[in-house]
């Protein structure tokens, strides 16, 4: 199973996702996600974060300060180094 594969099948969890999707269209995709969220769902924002583990602190951290994107793009894209990190452990202690 590749990294991506696994990326996607981790994602799947929080997300309805194609199989076969880029990871630019993946990250595109859950910009989206997140935008909806934001300002339409919170509580589940909140609920996806939490059960993706993704670090509070570190997320706080950068919505505070980083320019230049979207407070949707910055959520998206820490969810899904968080992910890739599950990926990397996984890979590193099923061998």
């Amino acid at each position: 199973m590749t990294d991506t594969t696994s990326l996607l099948k981790l994602i799947s969890k929080h997300f309805d996702v194609p199989e076969n999707i880029s990871e630019a269209h993946l990250r595109e995709v859950l910009i989206k996600t997140f935008e909806y969220l934001v300002e339409d769902d919170f509580p589940k924002l909140l609920q996806v974060l939490y059960r993706a583990d993704v670090d509070q602190y570190k997320l706080k951290d950068l919505l505070e300060n980083t320019e230049g994107k979207s407070t949707a793009e910055i959520i998206a894209d820490a969810y899904i180094e968080r992910q890739k990190a599950k990926v990397e452990t996984w890979k590193k202690y099923s061998n």
